[in-house]
C-alpha cells in the first residue's frame, strides 16, 4: 500500500461540476471548450458559457493547461485523475471515518453484498500489503 510522500504539493480542490471537465480531458486531449461542452452534452444540460466558466476556473486553479490555436484555446489536463483519485478517496476517508480503512470497508460491505470476485481482491490486497 503507497504511503502518503510529505514532498508532494497540496492537492488541488476541484468542484464535482469541475471534476466531469477534467474527467473528458483525462480521456482525451488537448480539447477546445466546445468540444468539451459537447463531449458532456448527454449527461449534463450546460451552455458553452458554463463549461467556459469551469475551464477558465480549473485554468487559474493550475489543474489544466490552455494553448492558443487561432482563435482558440486548446486545454489539457495538468493533475493527473490518479493524484486527484488519491486525494479524494484519502479525503473521504478522512472525513467519514476519521482516517480509518477498516470502518469504510465495513460500511460499505453492510451496504451491499461483496461479490466472491471482491472478496478475493481484499484478499489479495491484505495479503499484498502484508508481503511489503
Amino acid at each position: 500500500m503507497a504511503k502518503k510522500d510529505a514532498t508532494l504539493p497540496p492537492p488541488i480542490s476541484i468542484s464535482d461540476a469541475e471534476a466531469l471537465v477534467m474527467e473528458v480531458l483525462w480521456q482525451r486531449h488537448p480539447q477546445g471548450a466546445d468540444e468539451i461542452a459537447e463531449a458532456l452534452a448527454e449527461r449534463q444540460d450546460w451552455q458553452l458559457a458554463t463549461v467556459k466558466t469551469l475551464v477558465n476556473r480549473l485554468f487559474t486553479k493550475g489543474a489544466i493547461s490552455a494553448e492558443k490555436d487561432g482563435r482558440r484555446y486548446l486545454y489539457s489536463p495538468l493533475l493527473r485523475r490518479e493524484d486527484w483519485l488519491s486525494s479524494q478517496s484519502l479525503g473521504l476517508i478522512d472525513r467519514l471515518f476519521q482516517g480509518r480503512l477498516t470502518p469504510l470497508v465495513a460500511h460499505f460491505s453492510a451496504q451491499r453484498k461483496l461479490s466472491a470476485a471482491e472478496l478475493k481482491a481484499l484478499k489479495q490486497l491484505i495479503q499484498d500489503y502484508e508481503n511489503d
